[in-house]
């Protein structure tokens, strides 16, 4: 198979004396850090379903009490809406606990990473891989736009 030109652009241009077990560890690096923001997405949704649940649930209890269910209600109200989801914790605590204790020191890791050993430059291996597997030449596989 014949060399391929490196990518076009400059962003994404391995730097000088970077080798090839950098670059692939680096994306290894960057597929965990997807993987991170993903989970990190994931929890926001959690919190947005549980506290839009929670939101329903209080609906449902005053539906029940004027239905005359007020036994029903109450028994709701006083177990369920406003409980902690874990001890101690609203969906909130558990974003910010994730967030100081492991997205923000793995963003800053991350990012530290790149400027030491990539100089700062982002998806490297992504975009060798670009150049590996697209067909030169044809225009829905340009390098990029224009």
């Amino acid at each position: 198979m014949p060399e391929l030109p490196p990518p076009h652009d400059e962003a994404h241009r391995r730097p000088p004396g970077m080798d090839d077990a950098t670059v692939e560890a680096m994306g290894k690096v960057s597929e965990a850090w997807e993987a991170t923001e993903r989970a990190r997405g994931h929890l926001y949704s959690f919190h947005q379903l549980t506290g839009g649940a929670d939101r329903m649930l209080h609906e449902g209890i005053a539906m029940l009490r004027a239905a005359g269910h007020h036994d029903a209600a109450d028994f709701l109200e006083t177990d369920i809406a406003g409980r902690n989801v874990i001890p101690g914790h609203w969906t909130f605590q558990i974003i910010e606990a994730y967030d100081d204790t492991y997205y923000q020191p793995f963003a800053r890791a991350e990012a530290r990473l790149r400027k030491e050993l990539a100089d700062g430059k982002r998806h490297l291996y992504e975009a060798e891989l670009k150049q590996r597997v697209r067909t030169h030449g044809h225009p829905d596989h340009s390098w990029g736009p224009g």
